[in-house]
Parts: C-alpha cells; sequence; structure tokens
C-alpha cells in the first residue's frame, strides 16, 4: 500500500483518520487473531521424547537390550533393565533442556511486547500492541516501536531505526506524503513504518495496514520455519562413534564364535548356541551404556554454567559446537561497540559548545533521569551533564520560542532561546560543510581540525550561535553570519571487554570478522581499535558494494582476505557464511535483525541478541546472548572445549575400560580360565563405569586451553592420541587383571584347596578389574599431561565418586552375604596388597608412556 494515495489505503483497510470503533476492532481481532509472531507449531513433550531415539548410539544400545535378553532366554533382564534404564535417563535430561531453554526464549520474548497508543471511538488510548488490528490508527514519537507494519497518514521530522529488517545502522528519514515506486525496496519505503523498528526522532500518525504474520517480519519467519538444521560436529563425532563401534562390536562377536566354533570336539546344537550366546553377550559387554547419559549430563552442566555466563543455550549440542569454532562473525553495533554514540573529541570553546549542543537538540529528559530520542542528540545530551550542564534548568531559564527543524536538504537544526534580558539566543547545529559556509569568521584551523576527526573515523558536528534582538518570520535567515563555538567528534566506542575477549580469540587460534552496516572508515577504525586489524593492515576490509561484484567462486577464494565487512546488508551475511564453510571452517555467526535468520541458520552455530535481537533472530539461534556481548561468546568458546575435552576423557575412559573387559574375557575364554562371572562384569559396568565417568564430565578446564587452535571439522573424538591412548591402555588394563589371576594361581593362599584358590583367583582379578579402572580415572584427565602436572585431586566430585566407587567395590567382597551373591571370597592382607599393587601399576606405566611421548614430541 506504500504506492497508493492515502485516502486509497483508508478505503482499502475499511478505516479512517478517526480510527475504529470498539465494536468493530473486536471483531476484526476475532476474525484476524491477535498481532503477534506464531510461535511455529511446539512440539508436544511426547514429541520431543521419541526425537531423543533417533541417534544411532541409542538404537545401537536398545537393539544390545533386546539380544541380551533374547540370549539368556529371557531369564536374565540386568544388563537390559540397566541400558534400557541408561536410554530413558538420556532422553529425559534432553527434553529437559529443550523445555527450560525454552521457557528462557519466552520470557526474552514477553519483555519485548511493546504498548501502543491507538485511536479507539475517536479517543487515543495505550493497549498491548498484540491487541491491534488492521484499521487501527496509531500515534508514534521519538522512543516508540512501531507496532505492526503502518503506512504512514501524517509525519513531521519522523526518522526511524530499522536496522532489525534492513540491516541499516542509521535511522531512516521518513516523509508521509512521499510518492513511491511500487517496484520499491522495503529500505526505499519512506512512507511506511515497519513493525519492530524503533522511531528516533519526530512524530508521526499511521493506519495499520498488516499485523502478526502478515508483516515483513512475519513474512521472513514463516520463511524460516522450515529451514533445516545444520549437523554439530559433536552429533558428527557421535555418529563416527557409534559406526566405529557398531563395526567393532560386529567383529568382535564374530571373532568369538569363529573361535567357538574352531575349539568345539563335536558339533551339537547347544554348543553352537552356546557359541552365539557367548559371543552376543561380550559384544553387549563391548558397548559403553552409559556414554549418551554423560554426554548428556556434561552438555547439560555446560549450559548451566553459560546460562550464568549471560548464555543461553536452546540445544544441547549448541556447548561443544562452541568449542570447535575457527571463525567468529559479529555484529559491530552493540557485540562488539556499546551501542551508545558518545562523544569522544570537542575541538573549540567548551562552554560555548555545550551550551548549543544542549539547546539545538529535540532530546526528552524522564522523570527518572533517562534520555530519550535520537541516539546522537542523546548522546550530545548525556555529554553536557557530563560536564556538569544543567539542561532543564537553563531551559528554564532560556526557554526555546522557536525552531527551525532538521531536514535533509539543510542538514542544520536551530531554536531560538529568549534571554532574561529579552534577546534571544540561536543555537545551530549540523554538518560541517554546511555550517561552515553560514559563519562569520573562517579559518583553515577549523577545516583541518575537521578533517583530523573524520580520519579518526569519528562522526563531526559543528556547532554555532549567535545573538539576536528581534526574530524574523522565517527562521531561516538567522542561519547566517554565525559564531563558531566547535566540532564535536562521536563515535559509537569498544567494548573493553571485547577488545579483551579478540585478543583471547586470536591466541586460541579463531579469527573474529566484523560485519557492520556503517560506513567503511569507522568500521577499519573499531576494527583496529579492538585488534581485529592490525595498524597496517591493507585490503583488508571490503563493502557490499564491493562484494556484490565478486562471484561466488571469486569471494571463495579471498574470502580469507578480509577480516572486516562494511556497508554490508544481512543478505550478504549468508555469502560470508558459507564461503568459510566452503574452506572447511566452523563457523559462529551473530545476529540480531530478522534478515539475520538465515545466515543464523545456515551458520555451524548462530548467536542471536537477548537485548536487541527480534523474536525471528532468536528462535533461528542456537545460543542467545542475554547481555548482547562479544566477551560472552568468547566465554561460551572456552566453555565449549572444557565441554569437548571432558567428553572426550569420558569416552577414553569407558572404552579403555570396556576394551580391558572384553580382552580379559575373551582372552581367559580361549585359555580355559574362569576369571568372572557375569554379575561381577556388570557390578563392574555399573559401579565403576558410571560414576567415575560423570564425574570426569565435570572436569576443570585444563591449562591452557585457549592457547591451542582449534580442532576443526576432521577432528573426532579419537583424534589427538586418544585413539591410541584407548587401545594401549585398555590392553594394559586387560594383560595386569590376567597377570594377577595368573599371580593367584601360581602363589596361592589355599593350596591344598583346588575349589578355594580358583576362587581367590577369581575375586582377584575381580577387584583388580574394578579397581585398576578407578586408579586409571586419574590416568585420563589429560591425555598427554601428567596427572601430577594437571592436579589429580582438584575436582572434589571426581574425588567424592572414586571414593564411593572403591567402598562399593570392595563392599561386595567384604561384607558377608554379599559376598556369597557375587561368588567371591575373603582375601588376606597378602592378596589385597597384590591387588592393590596390580592397581596402582596402571598409573606408573601410563606416566612412563607419557613422559616418553612427551620426550618425543620434543625431540
Amino acid at each position: 500500500m506504500f504506492d497508493q494515495k492515502i485516502s486509497d489505503v483508508l478505503k482499502a483497510v475499511k478505516s479512517d483518520e478517526n480510527g475504529l470503533t470498539g465494536s468493530e476492532a473486536a471483531a476484526r481481532l476475532t476474525r484476524d487473531g491477535r498481532n503477534e509472531l506464531s510461535a511455529g507449531k511446539k512440539k508436544s513433550i511426547i514429541v520431543k521424547f521419541l526425537e531423543q531415539f533417533k541417534d544411532l548410539m541409542i538404537i545401537i544400545l536398545i537393539i544390545a537390550a533386546i539380544l541380551s535378553i533374547v540370549t539368556s532366554g529371557g531369564h536374565d533382564w540386568s544388563d537390559a533393565l540397566i541400558i534400557l534404564a541408561v536410554v530413558l535417563i538420556n532422553a529425559v535430561f534432553g527434553v529437559y533442556q529443550e523445555g527450560r531453554a525454552e521457557a528462557a526464549i519466552d520470557a526474552l520474548k514477553d519483555m519485548s511486547s511493546p504498548a501502543a497508543r491507538v485511536l479507539r471511538d475517536g479517543h487515543v488510548t495505550e493497549m498491548d500492541s498484540r491487541e491491534l488490528v488492521v484499521g487501527d490508527v496509531v500515534l508514534l514519537e521519538a522512543g516508540d516501536v512501531v507496532p505492526a507494519d503502518v503506512r504512514l497518514m501524517a509525519s513531521a521530522s519522523l526518522k526511524i531505526e530499522e536496522a532489525a529488517l534492513t540491516g541499516e545502522s542509521v535511522p531512516v528519514e521518513k516523509d508521509a506524503d512521499a510518492a513511491v515506486d511500487a517496484d520499491s525496496g522495503i529500505g526505499d519505503r519512506v512512507n511506511m513504518a515497519f513493525a519492530n523498528s524503533n522511531v528516533t526522532y519526530g512524530r508521526a500518525t499511521a493506519v495499520v495496514v498488516a499485523t502478526g504474520m502478515a508483516t515483513e517480519v512475519g513474512k521472513i519467519a514463516g520463511m524460516i520455519e522450515a529451514a533445516d538444521e545444520t549437523e554439530t560436529p559433536l552429533k558428527r563425532n557421535l555418529n563416527r562413534l557409534s559406526k566405529v563401534l557398531t563395526w567393532a562390536i560386529l567383529a568382535i562377536a564374530v571373532v568369538t564364535f569363529i573361535v567357538h566354533i574352531l575349539r568345539l570336539t563335536e558339533f551339537t546344537q547347544n554348543n553352537v548356541l552356546e557359541g552365539l550366546m557367548v559371543s552376543v553377550a561380550l559384544a553387549v559387554a563391548a558397548i559403553p551404556e552409559g556414554l549418551p547419559a554423560i554426554v548428556t549430563i556434561v552438555l547439560a552442566l555446560g549450559t548451566q554454567v553459560l546460562a550464568k555466563k549471560n548464555a543461553i543455550v536452546r540445544k544441547l549440542p549448541a556447548v561443544e559446537t562452541l568449542g570447535s569454532t575457527e571463525i567468529i562473525c559479529s555484529d559491530k553495533t552493540g557485540t562488539l561497540t556499546m551501542n551508545q554514540m558518545t562523544v569522544e573529541k570537542i575541538w573549540g570553546e567548551t562552554s560555548d559548545t555545550v551550551r548549543v549542543m544542549a539547546f539545538a537538540n529535540d532530546t526528552k529528559i524522564g522523570a527518572d533521569g533517562s534520555l530519550i530520542g535520537d541516539p546522537t542528540e542523546t548522546a550530545l545530551v548525556a555529554y553536557a551533564q557530563k560536564m556538569n550542564f544543567d539542561v532543564l534548568s537553563n531551559l528554564t531559564e532560556m526557554p526555546r520560542v522557536a525552531e527551525n527543524p532538521f531536514d535533509s536538504e539543510r542538514k542544520l537544526m536551530s531554536t531560538a532561546h529568549q534571554m532574561p534580558d529579552g534577546r534571544f539566543f540561536i543555537a545551530v547545529k549540523g554538518a560541517p560543510d554546511r555550517l561552515y559556509e553560514k559563519l562569520l569568521t573562517k579559518s583553515d584551523e577549523i577545516l583541518k581540525a575537521n578533517s583530523d576527526m573524520a580520519h579518526q573515523a569519528l562522526r563531526v558536528l559543528m556547532m554555532a550561535y549567535k545573538i539576536v534582538s528581534t526574530l524574523p518570520s522565517n527562521l531561516t535567515e538567522l542561519e547566517e553570519d554565525l559564531e563558531f563555538a566547535g566540532l564535536v567528534g562521536m563515535i559509537d566506542p569498544e567494548r573493553e571487554e571485547a577488545k579483551a575477549a579478540i585478543a583471547v580469540a586470536k591466541t586460541a587460534g579463531i579469527r573474529p570478522i566484523m560485519i557492520t552496516g556503517d560506513h567503511q572508515d569507522t568500521a577499519e577504525a573499531i576494527a583496529k581499535r579492538l585488534g581485529i586489524l592490525d595498524e597496517n593492515a591493507k585490503n583488508s576490509v571490503i563493502t557490499g558494494a564491493e562484494l556484490d561484484q565478486l562471484s561466488h567462486e571469486e569471494f571463495k577464494q579471498k574470502v580469507a582476505q578480509y577480516s572486516v565487512y562494511a556497508r554490508v546488508s544481512p543478505e550478504h551475511k549468508v555469502r560470508i557464511v558459507k564461503a568459510w564453510q566452503n574452506h572447511n571452517k566452523i563457523v559462529a555467526m551473530t545476529g540480531d535483525g530478522v534478515n539475520d535468520a538465515p545466515a543464523l541458520k545456515q551458520a555451524d552455530i548462530g548467536i542471536g541478541m537477548g537485548i536487541t535481537g527480534t523474536e525471528v533472530s532468536k528462535g533461528a539461534s542456537d545460543m542467545v546472548l542475554a547481555d548482547d556481548n562479544f566477551a560472552t561468546i568468547v566465554t561460551a568458546v572456552r566453555e565449549g572445549r572444557k565441554v569437548f575435552a571432558n567428553i572426550q576423557k569420558t569416552i577414553q575412559y569407558l572404552l579403555s575400560a570396556n576394551t580391558a573387559e572384553v580382552l580379559t574375557i575373551f582372552t581367559a575364554t580361549m585359555l580355559g580360565w574362569d576369571v568372572m562371572f557375569p554379575v561381577q562384569l556388570l557390578w563392574i559396568n555399573l559401579v565403576t563405569d558410571t560414576f567415575p565417568a560423570i564425574a570426569l564430565g565435570v572436569e576443570p578446564e585444563e591449562p591452557g586451553s585457549m592457547l591451542e587452535t582449534p580442532r576443526g571439522k576432521s577432528a573426532s573424538f579419537f583424534s589427538g592420541g586418544v585413539l591410541l591412548s584407548t587401545i594401549y591402555q585398555g590392553i594394559v588394563q586387560g594383560a595386569l587383571t590376567l597377570g594377577i589371576y595368573a599371580l593367584a594361581l601360581a602363589f596361592p593362599v589355599h593350596a591344598g584347596n583346588h575349589v578355594l584358590m580358583h576362587q581367590d583367583a577369581l575375586t582377584m582379578s575381580f577387584a583388580t578389574l574394578g579397581l585398576i579402572q578407578l586408579f586409571h580415572a586419574f590416568n585420563v584427565k589429560s591425555v598427554h599431561q601428567s596427572i601430577f602436572k594437571v592436579g589429580p585431586f582438584k575436582n572434589r566430585t571426581f574425588n567424592w565418586c572414586i571414593a564411593l566407587s572403591a567402598v562399593l567395590m570392595v563392599c561386595v567382597i567384604v561384607v558377608p552375604g554379599l559376598n556369597d551373591v557375587f561368588h567371591v571370597s575373603d582375601l588376606d592382607a597378602a592378596q589385597w596388597a597384590m591387588v592393590l599393587g596390580m592397581s596402582i601399576a596402571v598409573i606408573v606405566i601410563v606416566e612412563v608412556v607419557k613422559l616418553v611421548q612427551s620426550k618425543f614430541h620434543k625431540a
């Protein structure tokens, strides 16, 4: 309706200058629905719960549970129940976290519902903007949020900030009487105002022409509802791990079955079935059934840590993705900067300059001292107050009696103030190139000072004044023969914490990229002040117009050259993300506007803004920053790296332990030894796997984690020497367990009693396999560093878990009654000494290997 006359628009929406009646508005609200974005079809708890069972690892566990029941003939449900319990716990955690994240986002959404001033039944009333309907007439003024898409009916010096929709950081001048072509883009529809944009200056009356999902914001929201999710590095890694485990488990089962068949002296159905059952049982034992639940717990704990640090994680895997991030593409305004225009420099007579900047200004000062108005003007008043200039008392003493508002042709604003002696003080501010020509006295010094400020990427305004005895009918006549007051240089300053965070990010091998709709000089200056660009950097800044000139292939080849993108529209962001992803990089992207949503979806991790962000951008994000601060992103990266490292430790611990169990049982079976009963193996899996693994998931950050380069997409849980460590450490544990069994038989305490001798050996192997895993948990606190360097007892949770597991292991051996259930015998001091010696040996062996590895790497 922007290309129609206002009279035609009012006819089309069946309204007039006085707005709607209450009854007509109620009828339209019932027919069209509330003025709010659709939240999309929310998944029920049941659907969320069922979605937790999609992962390959979960499917493998469920199959293992079924097989364990089948191979036991339906008599032994213990393994199956434990596995299913783990699966259910994992699902419950996943649903719980999604619910917490949704609640946090909904809370932010409720905070952003603005009020609107509406003409109803001929009277102005303030109401919830969600109750607006098409045809309502609304009143707008500086400080208001535009409540719906509206066609302007009348306007006065109206400026609206539309960055959330168009990406344009500078407020747009609006004109109700402007003629607009039918093919004009959103940014050129100057007789319209759009939902969620902000009035920064002036006032207007407008008629609502679209609400809810019919608004421009709503149309984009509808486009992204069905967008595909990007697969996270964690999901890729878990799928790889699941596939590796699937083949490993099948191989174990097949090899065990073949060896069993080859050892048979006669083939019978029972013998073959027995071999099949043993094979399946061993394969089930190889599955780290606690892994999915432990991964979920570690991620959930990570989200809680981040929530306390102003980062709301919407999806659990996003925590780990942060740790993989190689490129962080960040908006400038509000994220890297304060999002608050600030006077940084004044050249000229300070007192005169301050008076002019406070007088030629439409900022409103609230009862609580808050400043409402155009960001540039509020910055000027804030500076005047900082200089102890009492704006309100001075305006009371010298009230404004006339004004000549700013317009885009003059680029000046002037106000007239009556002085106590009856004369008039004329305050004028404006663009230096225009106001300089109006000065009574000109000088090269003024021009040089203006040029110096501009080269520092400051936004420069000139202040001038004059005192007259009478006011002419045409105030434009007063904008001649002015006295120079001063030059004011303003900028949206960088956040100090963002500057420090960028230094940390660069040290961590992460490349920060600045993306802004601001001018090239401003963007480059801020980037240098933040440390994104070096002082002598060249050809590192590109504008949106220059980007449009590059083909996709050319940009792909040159993308690594650029660290700053200026005058960029949100549409360019998708190109930037894809270009880096084509180089196999993991990209994080920040965004607050509706048009940022596609880029947030395209990025490996989309980061929304909790304060300035639109609901659409928050909904498209994986994480929302409650404080809109770049430093919070780097904090989240640090937490993500810790989470990945802890998951990696958990996997190393569980798989090395399971490898030890499989090798022990497999080798013993081949040698004809009975080293362990099924109930003992089950107890070890329950006690020594679960508690230490969870405790490893909450290990503190290792020293130097932010000095390492990002892992990248090709990395897996087995990268960085973890696979080799898992294999050799599993072999060592298995060998030590078999060794204790052999020693118990070679040097028996009950030499004359064959039954007791074998029972002692079985008990010692059972105790050793359980305790050796507890001691081994200390080894995996770091893949390469000595436990004495990382600190063996720093993690109190870990200490308590190890102690609890050790007590539970010992109890089943020493507590009367329990030892019968677990088929174990009492051990004397010498036997316990042998068990402890073999168990502690795993630490000694691994420490020696780490020492050799460190010497090898140094060489």
